[in-house]
This record gives structure tokens, sequence and C-alpha cells, in this order.
């Protein structure tokens, strides 16, 4: 096994566990718990990781990782239903529950 990836947090680390996992890469997320431990143990070493279980496979992860770096941001965008305002990632309002359409 071999680490491939130390998020800032828990959902980052899943995130990119979960990317992984989509582009056939078998990913597992440690160090899930260990925050707290923090104070008691040097602060990087509780970050959550990611690592990958086939090392022929790390060349591919790191690209994965890469794309999800350099992802550009989208811009928030208002719900045509509600109107509230949602990360532009977002599919579904998260006030409402409507749906964004491809043109929103």
């Amino acid at each position: 096994m071999k680490r491939v990836y130390t998020a800032a947090n828990l959902p980052e680390a899943y995130i990119v566990r979960d990317l992984l996992r989509g582009a056939g890469v078998a990913a597992h997320v440690f160090n899930e718990h260990a925050n707290g431990a923090m104070g008691e143990i040097p602060m990087g070493s509780t970050y959550p990781q990611v690592w990958i279980a086939q090392l022929h496979q790390e060349q591919h992860a790191r690209a994965v990782i890469a794309r999800y770096e350099h992802a550009p941001v989208a811009a928030a965008r208002a719900c045509a239903a509600c109107g509230e305002v949602n990360p532009g990632q977002f599919e579904i309002c998260w006030s409402c529950g409507a749906m964004f359409t491809l043109e929103a």
C-alpha cells in the first residue's frame, strides 16, 4: 500500500477516495479518527490520508488527484424554483430540493 494524498479534512479525504474508486483504483482512508489525538502527536500526523492498495496504479491515481486539485470552481447560482443561492457544483438546491438544469 502507498499513501497518495493527505487531505485537509475527512470529507475531502472521502471525496478523493471516491474519485479514485470511480476511476478503478482501490483506495482507502486512514487516520479517520486521529484528529482526537491532536496535541498528543504531531499535527501533520493527524490529517486524513488516502492510500492505494495496488502500487502499479500510483501514476493513474496521481493523475486523478491532479485533475481534482486543478478543477475549476463553479460559480454560485440561484435556484429557479426558490431563488436560493447554491454553490455551483450542486445539482440539487439545498433549500428546496429542486434539480438544476444544464442551462441554470
